[in-house]
């Protein structure tokens, strides 16, 4: 072995160019072997690294410094190397010195990009121009290959993807965006001048190298036609390097025929081709063509249709996380009818995805369109129009599978309460005002839109929120192993609802003030009440009991509940109070599905609101909170807050004209509802 290595060292000192190639190939053949090679490295830096070779050896060096250990003045060697290669009048040496950037140790990198930024700037801007060259090449090869080096330059700026090149997790991050930008922008300005050329050569390619072309073109065109190329210019910090000289300024007409050109380009591919990659290419690339300024629904429609085939004939099936996404982001690009006839397929689709981000993403842009479609065509009616068929929510759950999952009480299915949880977030984003326009002229022109084009009342949100509770309210049953996300989801919007109508007091009258609307959606509300009363007998997590109690006993009106018989067992108070009962003397439930101590707290607190505001239920709770009291599941801390609550409850009932009682009550209690808010909603 000493003998091999000896003849290796000579090998490299010597000056001829194919001894020190075969030299350093032996080398790296003892270190894929798992010798060490130490020695060998050293060598290798001193003769090749930091002396004039060819650009072969210096890349062999650089392979087998990345496979070895150097010590600290090695290093130094190496960055002297490196700096000389800089200046090398061959660019493929210079190539091979900046490749091992990102193999220098940190302190090392951040010093040397410091020390050599304008160096490393030029070449590189002088290397795009000559990319951008070879795009119009008349070799296939070297013209595929330079749109491959073009597309992913704008694919990891557009993904904001880490740049070992540009340092990105070693030095300060403005100057790498800096550099990066400065090509991106070049590199646009480029392609965006010689479009018509570009667009020429990549018809004349073979067709299994065409895919390369369309992500390149597309970028650089929907960056100018955006503007977005300006914000880009901003961060090169315009003049840090040669690149391609001049900015892009073109007349909004120009930029509507690039945009066009491109479109007109690229449709022809999504109905001829048979290679579903190249489909799914084209595509996503007119997707996000259709969202410029000057965009078409009909763009968007025709590259869904095409992406969805793929799924319908199960190929490119390596991309069907890829697919869904592609489509559910861009729901909102597509004409309302064509949005509405998607939207119980999407959610078939987004139940079989395997990843949970994955569904979750997908469920929340859904959700949102479809709450945004349900808003606009109910605006529509208030205008005058023929209402549009399945738009209401209740539309998305006619499938008969995703209808059976919603109303099973222990499908193991996660999908259900994501949906649940999708859903109701949405509708507090709708609640929320519209962000303020702040650039004009830019935003989407898309006709489905919706998300920005929906006139906003100030209660519009709430009825596709009433749809939300109605549709969903088979989730308070379910058995989820302990899990009650979906549930808390759905009472917090349920609580906000009867908050905003106020629903303890009865549905309101015109002379009240009360709009049609509003007395129809508070009768809504309260007849979702009482079929929610109902459920609390089916109700299978003593964790939902006692929330679920909470959210009705607080808000429902108890004028008028005073069944034809004491024991009517389907009167709503009489079935709230069993089920208080059933909390308060629970003593089976698992560890893992309850939590007791706070389930007591939740139905103590709705027992004293009840029976402060109804005589009826004082007279029953007093029984049901008097035996809790002397019962042993009852600790001391229960018994001494069940004598209190009785004691109001009977000063109530005493002084059923004092305002004071209520007053002194809500005082009293202001601290500990606080508290069991910001516990059941946080």
């Amino acid at each position: 072995m000493d003998i091999l290595y000896a003849q290796i060292q000579a090998d490299l000192r010597s000056n001829d160019a194919l001894r020190q190639t075969g030299a350093l190939l032996q080398a790296l053949q003892q270190s894929a072997a798992g010798r060490d090679i130490s020695i060998l490295a050293k060598s290798a830096v001193d003769e090749i690294v930091n002396s004039p070779a060819s650009a072969v050896c210096k890349k062999l060096a650089f392979d087998l410094i990345r496979s070895s250990r150097l010590t600290a003045d090695l290093w130094d060697t190496v960055l002297s190397g490196i700096r000389s290669d800089l200046h090398f009048p061959d660019p493929d040496v210079t190539a091979a010195a900046i490749s091992i950037l990102a193999a220098l140790p940190s302190h090392a990198l951040s010093k040397l990009i410091t020390d050599s930024n304008a160096e490393i700037s030029d070449k590189v801007s002088n290397w795009w121009v000559r990319i951008g060259g070879n795009m119009l090449d008349k070799s296939d090869a070297v013209s595929k290959v330079a749109f491959e080096s073009v597309g992913r330059l704008f694919q990891e700026f557009d993904s904001k993807r880490m740049s070992r090149l540009a340092g990105d997790k070693l030095v300060d991050s403005e100057n790498s965006l800096a550099i990066r930008s400065n090509w991106v922008s070049s590199m646009v300005d480029f392609v965006w001048k010689r479009r018509n050329a570009l667009i020429s050569r990549s018809l004349v390619l073979p067709v299994e190298t065409f895919r390369t072309t369309v992500f390149p073109l597309v970028f650089s065109v929907k960056a100018v036609a955006s503007g977005s190329v300006e914000v880009i210019r901003k961060l090169s910090k315009a003049g840090t390097g040669s690149g391609v000289n001049g900015s892009v300024v073109d007349s909004n007409a120009e930029r509507l025929v690039g945009v066009s050109d491109v479109v007109t380009h690229l449709a022809p591919f999504l109905v001829s081709s048979l290679d579903p990659a190249l489909i799914f290419e084209v595509g996503i690339n007119m997707l996000y063509l259709a969202d410029v300024p000057g965009g078409k629904p009909e763009w968007a429609s025709q590259s869904i249709i095409a992406i969805l085939t793929l799924w319908d004939r199960q190929e490119f099936s390596s991309a069907r996380e890829s697919i869904v996404r592609a489509v559910v982001t861009n729901l909102h690009l597509l004409d309302l009818h064509m949005q509405v006839s998607l939207f119980k397929k999407l959610l078939l689709m987004v139940r079989n995805l395997r990843a949970e981000s994955d569904r979750m993403h997908a469920l929340a842009c859904i959700c949102r369109t479809a709450l945004c479609v349900d808003l606009f065509a109910k605006e529509s009616v208030r205008r005058g129009q023929k209402p549009l068929a399945g738009t209401d929510i209740a539309s998305l759950f006619e499938d008969a599978r995703i209808r059976d999952d919603l109303n099973s009480a222990r499908s193991k299915s996660l999908f259900r309460e994501e949906l649940v949880a999708s859903l109701v977030e949405s509708c507090f984003q709708l609640s929320l005002p519209l962000p303020e326009q702040k650039s004009s002229g830019m935003e989407s022109r898309v006709i489905g839109a919706l998300a920005y084009g929906t006139g906003y009342g100030a209660l519009n949100w709430t009825e596709p929120a009433l749809e939300v509770v109605e549709v969903c309210r088979p989730c308070v049953k379910w058995d989820c192993d302990g899990r009650t996300y979906a549930v808390d989801c759905y009472l917090k919007l349920l609580v906000r609802l009867c908050h905003i109508y106020d629903t303890r007091g009865g549905v309101k009258t015109i002379k009240d003030g009360a709009s049609q609307d509003q007395i129809l959606n508070e009768t809504r509300l309260q007849n979702l009440q009482r079929e929610l009363v109902k459920d609390l007998r089916e109700v299978n997590t003593p964790r939902i009991h006692a929330r679920l109690i909470w959210a009705i006993a607080e808000h429902i009106n108890l004028e008028g509940l005073d069944p034809l018989l004491a024991d009517d067992p389907d009167d709503p108070l009489n079935i709230i109070i069993s089920n208080i009962h059933k909390v308060l003397f629970n003593v089976d439930s698992p560890a893992n599905t309850s939590s007791r101590l706070q389930d007591v707290q939740a139905v103590l607190l709705s027992s004293q609101r009840l029976g402060s505001r109804n005589l009826r239920a004082g007279q029953l709770l007093s029984k049901e909170l008097e035996e809790f009291r002397t019962n042993g599941l009852a600790d001391s801390v229960n018994k001494h807050q069940c004598r209190l609550i009785l004691q109001r409850i009977k000063y109530v009932q005493n002084h059923p004209d004092s305002r004071c009682a209520f007053l002194l009550i809500t005082i009293i209690l202001n601290l500990r509802v606080t508290m069991f808010w910001y516990y059941f909603y946080y």
